[in-house]
């Protein structure tokens, strides 16, 4: 039987029945749909990571304050002792240090002439721009006289800007930051949600101001320690093992912080990049395990398939009877039943992808993620659904082609 022949006698036994048809695909097209969606939130979310590994670098290093066990508890980032500038100046001054920063951070109401808006402050050196990686689009970033100087100057996020601003520019506009009168000198490129699917702190919404600024007239010095900051960040040199960077820099500061040996760091030491990845292996084990469940669905659609076609096979029991009267062979038959097997789960198939583009839309649409619908994933789906339809198409396509010729005339 050539293959045109076959093709136009399974369409027309699917057609034949079209509601029964419809039954049978149901699985596959709920499986299809689903493992459709699962790859795609998960393909989506593997590039919202590597965005945020390029927007920071892989080769940005951050110590927190905090870390010391006191009474068999672990006090976490930011509850120790801070660092001050002259830990920031020790840092820089590391052979395999390109840049570095000191940080502080704050919550402030701006005001505008024409709103108000409870954002957040990043005091930091001329610097932070480099280390964080982030582009001042409009305008410029402040100089180091400024930052030493303690300028009343802010480079502001597209969040912030447009809140502040809704009706024209903010560029080279003066406000008000807790009664402290700024101009904004600069406009920072949009960096997004840092969590990623609209579940993440919007990195657009804040300002960056000069660290002395920051301390003297926002957040207030510390009882402690002189000029203080919240954190240091620091850049290693490209073709420097950033493993080994980290651990001379936290050498470094356990001798500052004059912590003997045997005794526990008082100080974290994170390394952004290894953090989302940590995170991205974590999401791609949860998108493996979502797109497993999936192809259950794709499983049970498969065992309905080879019910129904068992159905079918004894229901045209005489029709198999009479083709191979006028000359089919068992191989002919063979090749008839699985056509129709195959092209019932690739129609159902086709089906069940227009539906997941559909939730893939929507979910992008409600968690403002990417959508990701790369060939990979088409071709996935609609290769599954074919197989499906072959491998369960199988057994009753064998049990047709077996029938004795005359036993099968006699069929009533």
């Amino acid at each position: 039987m050539k293959f045109g022949v076959a093709t136009s006698s399974a369409m027309e036994a699917l057609f034949s029945n079209p509601m029964r048809s419809l039954l049978t695909m149901l699985g596959i097209i709920i499986g299809v749909g689903s493992v459709m969606i699962m790859m795609s939130i998960g393909e989506g979310a593997r590039a919202q990571i590597e965005a945020q590994i390029s927007s920071v670098g892989t080769n940005m290093l951050t110590f927190n304050p905090g870390g010391m066990q006191r009474g068999g508890r672990n006090q976490g980032g930011g509850s120790g002792r801070p660092f001050s500038e002259t830990d920031v100046a020790a840092v820089a001054d590391l052979p395999f240090v390109e840049a570095a920063t000191g940080v502080l951070n704050g919550q402030v109401t701006a005001v505008s002439e024409d709103a108000n808006w409870l954002t957040n402050i990043q005091g930091g050196s001329a610097d932070f721009f480099k280390v964080n990686n982030w582009k001042v689009t409009e305008g410029r970033e402040f100089t180091a006289q400024e930052a030493q100087s303690g300028s009343a100057v802010v480079v502001i996020g597209l969040t912030t800007a447009k809140n502040l601003f809704p009706n024209g520019s903010a560029l080279g506009q003066r406000i008000r930051v807790n009664s402290i009168p700024v101009e904004i000198i600069g406009l920072l490129e949009s960096k997004g949600a840092a969590g990623g699917g609209g579940m993440g702190q919007d990195r657009d919404d804040t300002m960056i101001a000069p660290l002395s600024m920051v301390r003297n007239r926002v957040t207030g010095g510390n009882r402690w320690v002189a000029r203080h900051v919240s954190r240091i960040q620091f850049l290693v040199q490209d073709g420097y093992d950033v493993m080994q960077a980290q651990d001379e820099a936290s050498q470094m500061m356990r001798e500052r912080r004059r912590i003997e040996p045997g005794q526990a760091d008082n100080f974290m030491i994170f390394n952004f990049a290894d953090m989302i990845k940590q995170r991205q292996a974590a999401t791609e084990t949860m998108s493996t395990l979502l797109a497993f469940t999936a192809a259950v669905s794709l499983i049970v659609g498969g065992v309905g398939v080879m019910n129904i076609m068992l159905v079918s096979v004894t229901e045209r029991t005489r029709e198999i009877g009479l083709r191979m009267a006028v000359g089919a062979r068992g191989g002919d038959i063979l090749i008839q039943f699985l056509v129709e097997a195959v092209a019932l789960c690739t129609l159902g198939g086709l089906i069940g992808m227009a539906i997941g583009w559909i939730g893939i839309f929507g979910y992008a649409q409600v968690a403002k993620a990417p959508m990701v619908v790369s060939p990979v994933i088409i071709a996935t789906a609609l290769g599954a659904a074919a197989s499906v339809g072959l491998i369960f198409g199988f057994f009753p396509a064998r049990r047709a082609a077996q029938l004795d010729p005359i036993q099968a005339l006699r069929y009533d």
